[in-house]
């Protein structure tokens, strides 16, 4: 298979998250597009097993770490370049979503939520761009936001459409401040992405099994595309946007949700 304007051989990554679901998808097609990508993940063994699953010309290696920790910034970027020699691609997959109605959130659980959604996504960020900047050869920030940057979904999601919304301005912004060296920060907003850890909130609400199969089939009818995403459906929008094929964007949010919004 060759990857055209989308190959991205000789190029390492940092994949946050990067265990299972969406964030393991795009490790998936990072590899085979030829990079080298470091998978971060607060499950190191996790990751350690999901890595030695890996096929493709790119390279991977694991590490254990919670996104944030106030020094998870300079490990990674440590880790990468130990590894690799640079760091040239960095997605902001790591992401926590506790649903839970605002009246009965706790301050720790919406503290926590903002901590690695959005506190720990924009440190992150900064310790990879500082690097970046000393590289002086560009590279390219990919956040993993929410339809829900745009729009609320359901109730029970206010710390995590809160801290949402907020990467949708981060990621503006650090555009902003990142485009005269050569970074493009953009951010992507997947819709409802049918992975292991879906239904975990649901179940964490209560919920009985026909309750949120009820609920997950309204939501799907209101799917234009009328199905879940998978996670290849962002990771595929994520290797573009890791190219140069998207060396003319920065500061923009792509939304991958099936038609959702446009209702």
């Amino acid at each position: 298979m060759t990857w055209g304007p989308f190959d991205l051989s000789g190029k390492a990554a940092i994949v946050t998250g990067g265990a299972m679901g969406i964030g393991f998808g795009i490790v998936t097609r990072f590899v085979e597009a030829g990079a080298n990508v470091l998978v971060a993940d607060l499950d190191g063994a996790l990751a350690a097993r999901k890595v030695a699953e890996l096929e493709g010309p790119g390279k991977a290696v694991s590490m254990a770490i919670d996104v944030a920790a106030p020094e998870a910034g300079d490990r990674l970027v440590g880790e990468c370049v130990g590894y690799f020699g640079s760091v040239d691609i960095l997605v902001n997959n790591a992401g926590i979503y506790p649903m839970t109605p605002m009246l009965a959130l706790t301050r720790e659980t919406w503290q926590r939520v903002i901590d690695v959604n959005l506190t720990g996504l924009a440190f992150v960020s900064k310790a990879v761009a500082t690097r970046m900047v000393e590289q002086a050869t560009g590279g390219k920030i990919i956040n993993i936001a929410s339809i829900d940057s745009l729009h609320p979904s359901m109730v029970g999601l206010a710390a995590y459409d809160s801290s949402k919304g907020g990467v949708l301005m981060f990621t503006r912004s650090f555009a902003l401040e990142m485009a005269p060296h050569g970074v493009n920060v953009n951010a992507i907003a997947p819709g409802a992405i049918a992975t292991e850890g879906t239904a975990a909130p649901l179940r964490g609400s209560g919920m009985t099994e026909a309750q949120m199969k009820a609920m997950m089939d309204q939501f799907v009818a209101g799917v234009p595309l009328k199905r879940m995403g998978e996670p290849d459906d962002i990771a595929t929008v994520a290797v573009f946007l890791a190219s140069p094929a998207s060396d003319y964007m920065t500061g923009d949010i792509m939304v991958v949700d099936g038609g959702v919004l446009l209702g």
